[in-house]
């Protein structure tokens, strides 16, 4: 089996590519962003952690984590940005591990995990890192279209992101998505046929 990452910033288009690779290519795919958030749900050990040191404002009235008010803890705080990813990234690494061990015995050719933050958490589970590259003019529009951000937002969110030159370091290939798709399709195609 070969495990593929993907990685790459918000807006260059990581969700198309990965549900061209899940019809195409009948990839299993895990985003590592919606295995943090299973394994800090109310009653698992992450959540009992996470409310330990940050104490109970953390917590929403529903019962579960308030990400508003974590989110605007950590990002002021580099040393609660630290706490908090020593909590939840050993478990995430854990949980995709066992999914990969899992999908691998169940014959499972292609697993494909998908973070932003691949290079700096998840590089070991992979056998080979794709950086899913789109000029920034790109990805301003996608996100103004599909989620309706504003300039101030966006411009907040690129910064707040690993730089291109990270990227293109810690990735064995980079998939030029700014373009037609079907140029994407032609990239991916020759990258999985190596």
């Amino acid at each position: 089996m070969k495990v593929l990452g993907i990685t790459g910033g918000v807006g260059s288009g990581k969700s198309e590519v990965l549900r061209y690779l899940e019809n195409a290519y009948h990839a299993h795919v895990c985003q590592m962003d919606e295995t943090a958030k299973q394994i800090q749900k109310p009653g698992t050990e992450c959540f009992r952690r996470i409310v330990e040191h940050f104490g109970s404002r953390v917590i929403g009235k529903d019962g579960a984590l308030d990400r508003v008010t974590l989110g605007g803890i950590v990002f002021s705080d580099e040393e609660e940005l630290e706490a908090l990813n020593g909590i939840v990234h050993p478990e995430v690494i854990r949980r995709v591990k066992q999914d990969i061990m899992d999908k691998k015995a169940q014959g499972v050719s292609l697993y494909v995990v998908e973070a932003a933050l691949l290079p700096e958490v998840g590089a070991e589970l992979c056998d080979e890192l794709w950086y899913i590259y789109a000029r920034e003019d790109v990805r301003r529009e996608r996100l103004k279209s599909s989620r309706g951000y504003t300039d101030e937002k966006i411009t907040h969110m690129i910064a707040s992101q690993p730089g291109e030159e990270q990227f293109r370091s810690a990735c064995a290939a980079v998939i030029d998505n700014s373009g037609d798709f079907e140029d994407t399709k032609r990239q991916i195609g020759e990258r999985l046929e190596l």
